[in-house]
């Protein structure tokens, strides 16, 4: 099975002593965000996690410790590093000094583990077409050396953004295929492999590949792991990526991103953050009287020839 730390919330950066000590334990357990009285266990251990996958903003938090997770488990790193300022990402790093931050994570995982998202992609008064392609052309020609591939999305109108951006401007199809060839074009410049992610939109013609950052392809090349061929559910509509289990939670993240999915608001997730007990087993608070504890069904998606070696390495 995968294991994903960033889908809910950005856990490198805000939970990373509570994330690290969860692997040392060897176990942590994810309440379910629609049947809250719901808890699964997950084994952290190499033997039952195929791959972890990062998502973050600021690997800055963890890079002196990350090592004890990546000596022992396969693993795979997305970047997010967009064209928008603090008043679009209030936690966020600068742009400097998050490329600065990504050079640095790359010479501990290798670039072939390591993609850089530029998502999601939408368009204001003053983060036009125009903004998009200077901001992105100066991180790819920072960024190139250091990455596996860049992975791109457009945002997607969802109510939320009414009221959390009004001055957001509709991004039409023309817009979507202006953007693309323009990225797309950039990216070839710099060699460097990009793909959508959650659309499904061809822009192959423009030298954009189709999405899935997320596949038992991309994971097991960058590992050397041989996955065995299945088919990829994705986790959303537009979703091309393999199954996985995210242990974070919603209403979490403090980077106060305003176009943010996983947070209903900023607030709510500051509200949150005094439940958090970096030595409790879950992200968000303890278990309750109430609450049901199953063990989750993890089972490998790796071939068996790569399952065989890759337990004896961990033996060893």
């Amino acid at each position: 099975m995968i294991i994903n730390t960033g889908g809910r919330t950005d856990t490198v950066q805000y939970f990373s002593d509570w994330l690290l000590r969860r692997f040392s334990e060897g176990y942590v357990l994810s309440r379910n965000p629609l049947f809250p009285d719901k808890v699964t266990r997950y084994e952290l251990d190499p033997k039952k996690v195929d791959c972890v996958v990062f998502c973050s903003k600021n690997y800055r938090p963890i890079l002196p410790r990350l090592h004890e997770i990546t000596d022992r488990f396969n693993t795979y790193f997305h970047y997010t590093i967009t064209a928008y300022g603090k008043d679009m990402e209030p936690g966020v790093p600068t742009i400097d000094e998050s490329i600065e931050t990504l050079k640095e994570l790359s010479s501990i995982v290798g670039r072939q583990r390591l993609s850089w998202r530029y998502d999601p992609v939408l368009l204001t008064e003053k983060y036009t077409v125009e903004r998009h392609f200077k901001t992105f052309e100066h991180m790819a020609s920072e960024l190139y050396p250091y990455i596996d591939r860049c992975i791109f999305s457009f945002v997607e109108m969802y109510k939320k953004l009414e009221v959390n951006m009004p001055e957001l401007l509709p991004v039409s199809e023309n817009d979507r295929n202006v953007i693309a060839e323009g990225l797309g074009s950039i990216a070839k410049k710099y060699n460097i492999h990009i793909q959508t992610c959650g659309t499904d939109g061809d822009y192959t013609k423009y030298g954009i590949h189709s999405s899935g950052c997320m596949t038992l392809d991309i994971l097991g090349k960058a590992n050397n792991v041989t996955f065995r061929s299945l088919k990829h559910k994705g986790m959303r509509k537009g979703c091309h990526c393999i199954e996985s289990r995210d242990i974070g939670a919603y209403d979490t993240c403090l980077n106060g991103c305003r176009y943010c999915y996983a947070n209903k608001n900023s607030k709510k997730a500051f509200e949150n953050f005094k439940y958090h007990d970096p030595y409790s087993p879950m992200l968000l608070g303890n278990l309750k009287p109430r609450d049901t504890v199953n063990e989750a069904e993890q089972k490998s998606y790796l071939a068996k020839d790569s399952m065989t070696g890759q337990q004896t390495l961990n033996l060893e």
